[in-house]
């Protein structure tokens, strides 16, 4: 594994022929969630069972949640901060509906990620059609809003423990998603972002006409063995001809 400089982020590279990105294999971009390290979802390089030849790039996200939020916050990043009074709340238990809301920070978030596929593309030789994005939890909302936007069609998304949010701005540019592969994982019992939210984002996509394979589990708020699997299913489905 090495670690670059992209887009003022650090961006840890995986896989491929010589375990540091090397080749031209396809690219998996995962995105951590909040509150987590830039390095938390690095270990799944080796737990998704892919090809030698498949390539992962992981983003720490920008903000530094330590000076924003506190010392208890130490080695925590996020995408875009989360106001006091929903962390409260998630912290008490109560479930609240955040589909309609468009979380202060995603433009900037969602900027920051498009530079660093951007510089995937022109140092990895990546392009859209052979990079699967992804993500879990903030950065699955991440994830969707990048794609949902996006001019050129990834090679497919991974959305893992994610949402619904920016219902007025996403729902009119679902279509776009049309025929895209895209994996989805949600616990029932998810304590942070609700089920029933991760329902909605399904139900979103796979109405505009996503191809969208769906697991629900029994835990909380976390990645499953059957999502590594699910991962890997959607990895297989890449053309040869791509």
């Amino acid at each position: 594994m090495r670690t670059e400089s992209m887009a003022g982020l650090t961006v840890r590279i995986a896989g491929g022929a010589d375990r540091e990105g090397g080749g031209d294999g396809p690219l998996v971009v995962l995105l951590h969630g909040f509150g987590a390290p830039g390095d938390d979802l690095v270990p799944l390089w080796r737990e998704i069972p892919v090809p030698r030849e498949v390539r992962f790039a992981f983003p720490a996200a920008p903000l530094d949640l330590a000076s924003t939020l506190g010392p208890g916050y130490g080695g925590a990043r996020a995408w875009w901060l989360i106001e006091p009074e929903i962390l409260a709340a998630v912290q008490r238990g109560e479930r609240r509906d955040r589909s309609d809301t468009v979380p202060d920070g995603l433009a900037e978030a969602r900027a920051r990620v498009v530079d660093v596929l951007g510089e995937l593309e022109a140092r990895l030789g990546a392009p859209r059609e052979r990079t699967f994005l992804g993500g879990f939890s903030q950065g699955a909302m991440l994830t969707a809003d990048v794609a949902l936007r996006d001019e050129r069609a990834f090679a497919g998304l991974v959305l893992m423990s994610g949402c619904l949010v920016a219902r007025q701005e996403w729902a009119p540019l679902a279509p776009r998603l049309r025929g895209m592969p895209v994996f989805q994982s949600h616990g029932r019992a998810d304590p942070i972002l609700p089920f029933e939210g991760g329902v909605a984002l399904r139900d979103l996509l796979s109405g505009a006409g996503a191809d969208v394979k769906w697991l629900e589990f029994g835990g909380g708020h976390t990645i499953p063995a059957g999502a590594l699997d699910g991962v890997a299913s959607l990895l297989a489905r890449l053309p040869e001809r791509c």
